[in-house]
């Protein structure tokens, strides 16, 4: 499932991932916030606030609240604003929200619930995949009064983090509001839960998702982490001269004969390729399942490997008035070596009775600087993967970082205030950081949706202070920390969950 609707193999690459994307996509009220909200106030308060403990701990800051009290390790804000968040289910006629951990007698339920609002029809619900992915202890529900209203899980999985492999993530996803009952509350409820119990079971430090709407989760402290491009190439595509495709050949073999090769390279290249998630026996399940009905006219999945690569894709017959325009729609392709990834690419650009290949490619992929002429890559850049740092210096020392540091960082955040305040971050020669809490002076003011976009490597924290969203607090900290979280390698999630 999906932060995101559960993930389903679409028809073509880029509908792989956008058609993909409407399924998993995620149903959430929309709105953001500047990650810079008060932070002259954060600086200039250096008062506790004790948390009145009739209101909810993990509030969310609006974006029409530009001042409100701070300190290094408590938040409160104002009560008007409280009342619009906590109690805005409690309006005049309209009954409490409340929240619970599911059960496996929800799973209809939540079925119920979820695929209307994914604009997918009851009758053609898969109950065998859904189960597939069903977590019930870590899928909250929102009730009014006896009516389920919302849903949001967290699927147990790894992620690449730079430099070190995989590594325990919250993978968030089956997030869903039900048409009617937006802007009560709901969502914020289940977001806040879900980081709260993370931070309170010390859990994974890290959650990450896929967004319907790129609007949504900047108020709940989630940062854009990686991008992909949605790639349109036409047939027969030239290389650069003295492109080596090697001389093995590309197989097309059986679903039952690709399976063990497929999953042997994957576990090959997923450790070293930032973003990629870990795949067991019952995620392949998912990832590759392929009931008819979910091919929107298309083939049954086709997979092509090579010695150091696959191909899994879908191919869909199209005539035009010139001839045949046949519709090559990859859902992934993995290569371990150049060689392997230039065969790869040849076997597709050369494949007969094709108009056009699509698929979703990472943004530095080895195709754009294949081909003779980079314009007949058409590319169109869509956002990826949301990251959250659940606990700030939990997370901050699960990567590896590019160059030497010793810098302290001022963290907002307003819906998980055990972040708030410094943290002096300290990277040695091998890369490995140490994170504590200091009363030092601090170097950079950040808030934690800033971290968590440049914590897979892919965004540049200068990047970043150029907008306005992370401020050089002393003079020439900025460049230095720039380069030690960016990574060497743009991070890429070939998999919608």
């Amino acid at each position: 499932m999906s932060a995101h609707c559960p993930r389903r193999i679409s028809t073509c690459a880029a509908r792989n991932f956008d058609s993909n994307r409407s399924r998993y996509a995620t149903r959430h009220a929309s709105a953001c916030t500047s990650p810079m909200l008060a932070a002259s106030c954060f600086r200039a308060s250096r008062t506790r606030v004790r948390v009145s403990r009739r209101m909810d701990p993990y509030p969310v800051q609006s974006s029409r609240s530009p001042s409100f009290a701070r300190s290094a390790h408590t938040i409160r804000p104002p009560e008007s604003q409280w009342q619009r968040f906590a109690s805005s289910d409690r309006k005049a006629g309209v009954s409490e929200l409340t929240i619970r951990t599911a059960t496996e007698a929800d799973f209809d339920d939540v079925l119920t619930l979820f695929l209307p609002v994914f604009l997918q029809e009851i009758e053609d619900k898969d109950d065998e995949w859904y189960r597939n992915e069903w977590e019930p202890d870590r899928l909250l529900l929102v009730h009014d009064a006896d009516e389920l209203i919302a849903t949001a899980a967290i699927l147990t999985r790894q992620m690449t983090l730079p430099d070190v492999g995989l590594r325990p993530f919250a993978a968030v996803t089956t997030v869903a509001v039900k048409t009617g009952h937006r802007r009560r509350g709901a969502l914020t409820k289940m977001m806040r839960t879900q980081l709260h119990d993370l931070h309170e079971q010390g859990r994974e430090p890290v959650a990450a998702l896929w967004a319907s709407e790129a609007g949504i989760y900047g108020r709940f402290g989630y940062g854009l982490a990686s991008q992909y491009l949605r790639a349109h190439i036409p047939k027969g595509v030239p290389f650069r001269p003295g492109t080596d495709v090697g001389k093995d050949r590309v197989r097309l073999v059986s679903r039952e004969e690709a399976l063990p090769l497929v999953t042997a390279l994957y576990d090959r290249v997923a450790p070293q390729r930032t973003g990629w998630l870990s795949r067991d026996e019952r995620a392949w399940a998912g990832y590759l399942w392929d009931t008819p009905h979910w091919r929107e006219g298309a083939s049954p999945l086709k997979f092509a490997v090579h010695p150091d690569g696959y191909v899994i894709y879908r191919t869909k017959r199209k005539w035009g008035e010139r001839g045949p325009e046949g519709e090559l729609n990859v859902l992934e392709l993995v290569a371990a070596t150049p060689v392997g990834a230039a065969a790869l690419w040849r076997f597709l650009l050369d494949f007969d009775l094709v108009g056009e290949i699509e698929a979703p490619i990472p943004v530095d992929d080895a195709l754009i600087n294949l081909v003779q002429d980079p314009r007949q890559v058409v590319r169109t850049q869509r956002d990826a993967l949301w990251v959250r740092l659940v606990d700030v210096d939990r997370a901050l020392v699960e990567r590896r970082y590019s160059a030497p540091l010793d810098t302290v960082f001022e963290v907002t955040d307003v819906l998980c205030p055990w972040n708030q305040g410094r943290w002096r971050m300290v990277v040695d020669s091998s890369g490995s950081a140490t994170v504590e809490r200091t009363d030092a002076d601090a170097d950079l003011l950040v808030d934690t949706t800033d971290l968590a976009a440049a914590y897979l490597g892919g965004v540049r924290l200068s990047d970043l202070a150029a907008a306005g969203r992370v401020r050089e607090l002393t003079p020439g900290a900025l460049i230095p920390a720039s380069r030690a979280f960016l990574g060497d390698q743009h991070p890429f999630c070939p998999q919608v969950f």
